[in-house]
């Protein structure tokens, strides 16, 4: 069965969002890619909605989330415009607040600090919620390899991905990070990092836990079979 059409597991309820569990990882990794804070907010974006319902359950949220059409630039190339469903989950109070100080997560726009040593134990579902959030996942036909990379308006973000990559066991190279075309910054993995190991590093464990999305890692696990030539898919649970 594909991953669309199966999740075993919705995550529960977290009483603290700021606590360290690998919900929490998961769900911070994930605004810090595509979300935001404000004063009173705490959004965050995602174009699945296996995940938004999972990023909901976390928070204890409502699970009938926004739901629309975006319009999105290419994270390489701003000439090129693609549209693609947009799911916001929002959670209204002083979480945002908390999370700049506790965390280092960017306030109204302000830079960040990205503070995210509490979830040194959690470290494969906070890169999995970056990676969902902010990354782009490719099969390089030319060279039969499958191609990661992430990509940010905010470079200090991106440096600390890298920190959380080296840090992995065993640790993930990485490119310098470079600038886009749009403004932001990018880095990939490099020539050498084993990919197959990566994705089941970040993805080891998430069908029982239910934080993933369903399209993102589907697209990650039939790359590396395509690039390897055999299956992995169980590997990922």
């Amino acid at each position: 069965m594909s991953d669309t059409n199966r999740r075993s597991t919705t995550p529960d309820p977290v009483e603290d969002l700021l606590t360290s569990t690998p919900a929490t990882a998961y769900f911070w990794g994930r605004v810090a890619g595509d979300g935001e804070l404000t004063q009173n907010c705490v959004t965050v974006r995602t174009a699945d909605e296996t995940s938004a319902d999972a990023l909901a359950a976390i928070a204890g949220t409502d699970p009938d989330h926004d739901h629309r059409t975006a319009a999105r630039e290419s994270a390489h190339d701003a000439s090129i415009v693609r549209f693609e469903d947009e799911y916001k989950v929002q959670i209204f109070g002083m979480l945002a607040d908390r999370a700049s100080a506790a965390l280092g997560l960017p306030v109204d726009g302000q830079p960040g600090g990205y503070r995210f040593d509490t979830f040194s134990e959690h470290r494969p579902q906070l890169v999995r919620g970056v990676l969902e959030a902010c990354g782009t996942v490719c099969f390089r036909e030319s060279a039969g390899s499958v191609g990661i990379s992430f990509v940010h308006d905010d470079d200090a973000l991106l440096r600390t991905v890298q920190s959380l990559l080296d840090a992995a066991a065993p640790p993930v190279p990485a490119d310098d990070l470079s600038e886009t075309s749009s403004g932001g910054y990018w880095f990939g993995l490099g020539d050498d990092a084993d990919t197959a190991a990566f994705a089941r590093w970040v993805y080891a464990g998430s069908d029982g836990s239910g934080l993933y999305s369903a399209e993102r890692r589907q697209k990650l696990r039939r790359s590396v079979e395509r690039a390897t030539g055999s299956e992995v898919g169980e590997l990922f649970r």
